[in-house]
């Protein structure tokens, strides 16, 4: 007897956060999506922070529409760290109550010289240990202090648990784009659905959101 595929209605509902936020420094959208293909629609300004929030769609096969303007003749910072918020914040939304997912991820990456890990937790408890290795550095046109802080912006605001070491590197860009990479596929794996899990939230406690 063939299977039947299974019907519009059987299929899990699409994992997929919107946001909006304008406030007196910052006036940014985002979608993003846990279930694409790898889609972004990227435009922040800052040409070095679309390719970091690029790698972070295309390596997790997340779809990525992200806009943001800001005050930006102050620096960077107030943007970056408002797209670290907004972006957490989204995939928060998408996860919903994590229903059938792994919930954990790791990954090493390696870009020439370059190693990165990165580990996540999908628990709902909110904390973030970040070494990029690019303090007082500039990665092409973004301080290197702010790919940190928009690492810690969105794991709060994710509410998830990251670890993020660059292990070795010379090129600061480099460091920087495989940390993104490893993000990437860190929480690709942890997002995906757990065919042993069913539709169980992956905690003793039953819950990761309250």
């Amino acid at each position: 007897m063939t299977s039947q595929p299974p019907s519009e209605d059987q299929l899990a509902p699409p994992r997929i956060g919107t946001l909006a936020r304008k406030t007196g420094e910052t006036d940014i959208t985002v979608t993003f999506n846990l279930d694409g293909k790898g889609d972004y629609d990227v435009d922040t300004g800052n040409g070095f922070l679309d390719h970091m929030v690029n790698q972070l769609a295309r390596h997790g096969l997340f779809d990525i529409t992200l806009h943001a303007k800001g005050d930006v003749h102050t620096g960077w910072h107030h943007l970056v760290e408002d797209v670290g918020i907004l972006l957490g914040r989204s995939f928060r939304e998408a996860l919903g109550d994590a229903r059938g997912i792994r919930r954990m991820g790791h990954s090493f990456v390696p870009l020439d010289e370059a190693l990165a890990m990165v580990v996540v937790d999908c628990s709902g408890r909110a904390y973030a240990s970040v070494e990029t290795g690019l303090d007082n550095t500039m990665v092409e046109t973004l301080s290197g202090d702010l790919i940190g802080h928009l690492l810690e912006s969105f794991a709060i605001e994710a509410q998830i648990n990251l670890h993020a070491k660059v292990m070795a590197g010379v090129s600061p860009h480099h460091k920087a784009e495989a940390l993104f990479k490893a993000l990437a596929r860190a929480l690709r794996d942890a997002v995906e659905p757990d065919p042993r899990g069913g539709q169980e939230v992956p905690s003793t406690k039953g819950t990761i959101t309250e």
